[in-house]
């Protein structure tokens, strides 16, 4: 199983509806790209920590990569999540135990 984690910082000038737009349009992602098998986020809760929290799981690396370079998902980069990130933090694991 490989889980993947984004850490989103919004750009101060994000507005509510841009911020907004994100959990919508990842709400819509597992029904699109079957590979998906849990998918939780949400906004961070402490001032001066991230503002967003994306964690995923998939079977392998393989599926990852498929969910990756989904075209429903680059678009939803493109659209949603590229026009207010500061900064993002990304990192995949392999889970054990």
């Amino acid at each position: 199983m490989i889980r993947h984690v984004v850490m989103f910082t919004w750009n101060p000038e994000a507005t509510e509806e841009q911020k907004a737009a994100v959990p919508a349009g990842l709400a819509e992602l597992p029904g699109r790209i079957p590979q998906i098998r849990r998918y939780e986020y949400g906004p961070g809760v402490n001032p001066g920590n991230k503002d967003f929290v994306l964690v995923a799981d998939f079977d392998d690396h393989e599926d990852f990569v498929t969910y990756r370079d989904h075209p429903d998902h680059r678009e939803f980069i493109d659209r949603c999540v590229a026009p207010i990130a500061a900064d993002l933090a990304r990192v995949q694991y392999r889970l054990h135990g």
